[in-house]
């Protein structure tokens, strides 16, 4: 898995266009969610065997730190102070800027324009403003219960954690299927661990934004092939730094602006690391639920794997 070989702007564009699936569905700004029919529901509880149930999302984080940037808000708002007597209550207040590298969310396909364009073409100007999104927007999307596969990388190579900066190319893909008898396929969603929150807990945060495992754009091609529905990971899928010039974050370009393959960022995988070697498999299902914000870009979401 080492090394990351870099990619010019015209190969980039060259993959661009490769996976692109622009005019394929309708709604066009649900993208590949529209790939998941009930059969692919049905598939994926028949993967429900113990009725084991894993939460993937982080908890919510309110201190700053070098992955942390711009921390979640929650204050208490009633002590149950200034009721009428019984019952007291009391009350809170959160918010996220949760675009970011700590909080556990959701990419709609509002989020990501690649020269100026979002899925399917959509001049970002033309449908995002000041009051949020007229396309692609998080409150098209619902909720998603499909096939979940755990690509455990630590697991299968045996170490604690990639390092950051580590690419994961489309050969590892391959291979971590076979060593963990998975199959990604259609309608799918894919979620890679890099053991970012175990080398977190063990060596403290890092600039996750400067340098982290994920996915080399060599990747992308192989998951368009298998016509997956959903990408996410315990980082945010982009290898750091970006192999390709000028592109910070390439596999967000390639899965949301030309794939339609709304993305999971900052899963807390490693519960259902456990579990899935426990259970001597890689393959669950997976429920994900994102909040229902009209014209939002995404959502904070705690996404579920029931084994």
């Amino acid at each position: 898995m080492s090394g990351s070989p870099a990619v010019s702007r015209q190969e980039f564009d060259a993959i661009f266009a490769a996976v692109r699936t622009w005019g394929r569905w309708a709604p066009a700004d649900r993208g590949a969610w529209n790939r998941v029919t009930p059969d692919h529901v049905r598939r994926a509880t028949a993967l429900v065997r113990s009725g084991t149930a894993v939460p993937l999302g982080r908890p919510w984080d309110t201190r700053t730190s070098p992955d942390n940037d711009r921390p979640a808000l929650h204050h208490m708002t009633d002590l149950g102070d200034v009721e009428a007597p019984e019952p007291a209550t009391y009350k809170d207040f959160i918010a996220a800027d949760f675009h970011g590298k700590a909080v556990s969310h959701l990419d709609a396909l509002a989020h990501v324009a690649y020269g100026g364009r979002l899925y399917d073409g959509r001049p970002a100007r033309e449908v995002i403003d000041a009051s949020g999104a007229r396309f692609g927007s998080v409150a098209t999307l619902g909720p998603l219960v499909t096939k979940g596969v755990l690509l455990d990388l630590p697991a299968v190579l045996g170490v604690d954690w990639l390092e950051p900066g580590q690419p994961v190319h489309a050969r590892d893909v391959a291979a971590a299927e076979r060593a963990l008898g998975v199959t990604v396929d259609d309608g799918c969603a894919v979620l890679l661990r890099s053991g970012r929150f175990r080398r977190r807990r063990e060596l403290g945060p890092w600039d996750v934004g400067a340098a982290s495992a994920g996915l080399h754009v060599d990747a992308v091609p192989l998951l368009a092939e298998r016509a997956i529905a959903l990408l996410g990971g315990d980082g945010d899928s982009d290898l750091r730094p970006s192999p390709v010039e000028g592109v910070h974050s390439p596999v967000h370009v390639l899965a949301v602006a030309a794939m339609g393959v709304p993305l999971l960022d900052n899963l807390d995988l490693e519960a259902l690391s456990a579990a899935c070697a426990a259970a001597g498999r890689h393959e669950f299902m997976i429920v994900v639920s994102p909040l229902d914000v009209p014209g939002g870009t995404g959502s904070p979401v705690n996404p579920v794997a029931i084994l």
